[in-house]
């Protein structure tokens, strides 16, 4: 719509007036749709492709990259479940879920709370915690096997305070080379998950702690009674983030420490994956494994997102 406006010398000025309705339709609209398009072809490409490929592969008799290739139907899936060297893998991996993941998101939050309320050398702390985050996963492994071999730390603080009956080839032992994996997985992704709660516990409000202490709670309550309930949703975010990283990644401090053994005492899914594809030549039966633990992953993944949803 337009309208005329008389000015002085008996001109007229055209100013347009409001959009109507029919030219707002007309209008293009300003979407990213087409901005999304290579992002979405690469992800078709390398996301989903190799996932349906998995599956695939988990159906094929594949005895190596240059061996032919026959269709074998479910008989990975009953070769796989009739080995035991499986059901150990599967124990394996379990235990170090079910020891790593509480331990280190429990201690994590603990040491985020304490972070976040800024003490004394609070940023100090900060760079401390990211050490083992910025460490490479090859130079972990060195440092857990020079304080766990025989002659290594661990044993020679042992001897030093009389303990020497204690001390024991920790990473050749099968009653003791799981727990050490599951040290090295705590260790290295405590530091790292504390400085990203505590960046979370930097946006909650003063005044909900505050109101707390005047009401007479202590660290303790209102650490567990008021922020947790706050980041409730963060906190899932994060356990499912490293319950990924502990199911998917620990093929790889195994490989560097302990090779799955003594016999298949540490040998974890992830681990067995890579053991049947790269050692054994193996294929279908290592795809069928990782199409296992690929339902693992999302069965995991669900029940940590219903235990932390929000009730409130």
């Amino acid at each position: 719509m337009t309208t005329l406006t008389p000015t002085p010398g008996d001109t007229t000025v055209r100013r347009p007036g409001p959009p109507t309705a029919t030219a707002e339709r007309r209008a293009p609209r300003q979407g990213g749709t087409g901005l999304a398009v290579p992002a979405l072809i690469w992800y078709l490409v390398f996301m989903v492709g190799p996932m349906i490929a998995i599956f695939v592969v988990a159906a094929l008799h594949w005895p190596g990259m240059l061996q032919p290739v026959s269709f074998a139907g479910l008989g990975n899936v009953r070769t796989v479940l009739d080995d035991p060297v499986f059901w150990d893998a599967v124990r394996n991996t379990a235990v170090q879920l079910a020891v790593a993941l509480p331990i280190m998101i429990v201690c994590a939050y603990m040491l985020g709370y304490y972070v976040a309320q800024k003490p004394p050398g609070h940023r100090v702390i900060r760079y401390l915690l990211f050490i083992p985050g910025l460490i490479s996963t090859p130079a972990k492994a060195m440092v857990f096997y020079a304080a766990l071999s025989p002659d290594g730390l661990a044993n020679g603080a042992l001897e030093s305070v009389g303990l020497g009956s204690l001390t024991d080839a920790w990473l050749a032992s099968p009653s003791t080379a799981l727990a050490c994996l599951i040290a090295l997985d705590v260790w290295a992704g405590i530091g790292f998950t504390a400085v990203l709660f505590a960046a979370r516990l930097g946006s909650v409000p003063d005044e909900l702690g505050e109101a707390a202490q005047l009401d007479g709670a202590g660290h303790w309550r209102t650490m567990w009674l008021i922020h947790f309930p706050v980041i409730r949703d963060y906190v899932g975010v994060v356990t499912m983030l490293q319950f990924l990283w502990t199911l998917f990644g620990s093929a790889q401090h195994v490989l560097l420490l302990t090779q799955g053994g003594p016999g298949s005492s540490s040998t974890t899914l992830s681990f067995l994956v890579y053991q049947k594809a790269f050692i054994a030549a193996d294929l279908g039966y290592s795809q069928t494994v990782g199409v296992i633990l690929f339902l693992a992953g999302l069965v995991g993944l669900l029940t940590i997102r219903r235990a932390f949803r929000q009730t409130y």
